[in-house]
């Protein structure tokens, strides 16, 4: 199941928001950006950079991900391990705001969504 209309609209803004102040100069953005998609009731923020042997490709990396649980109306939040797999944000599992999950991911107390 996907988002709600409402609730994506929301989500759009508030990330687009966020991922405006936090790019990089439109000089710097070849060699590394952000962004965000939506896959279903999930969120992912994400670094762009080329392959360093295939400059002309690039690829994604995972910074932080909150999927949307409707019954709680709540957001789970998860980071990427370098075993490459989601894992639950211990500190702060869940927030109840995509404003509240911008918050934690950008204040990164613990290192765990930017290094």
């Amino acid at each position: 199941m996907s988002l709600d209309i409402l609730l994506t609209l929301n989500t759009i803004e508030v990330l687009e928001n966020y991922i405006d102040k936090i790019r990089p100069s439109e000089e710097l953005r070849d060699q590394l950006d952000i962004g965000y998609k939506i896959e279903k009731q999930s969120i992912i923020i994400f670094e762009s950079r080329p392959y360093f042997h295939r400059p002309n490709e690039r690829f994604e990396s995972a910074v932080a991900k909150a999927t949307f649980i409707k019954m709680q109306n709540h957001w789970k939040v998860f980071w990427q391990r370098s075993d490459s797999k989601w894992h639950v944000y211990e500190p702060h599992p869940f927030v109840r705001t995509i404003n509240q999950f911008v918050t934690l991911v950008e204040q990164d107390d613990y290192h765990c969504f930017w290094g």
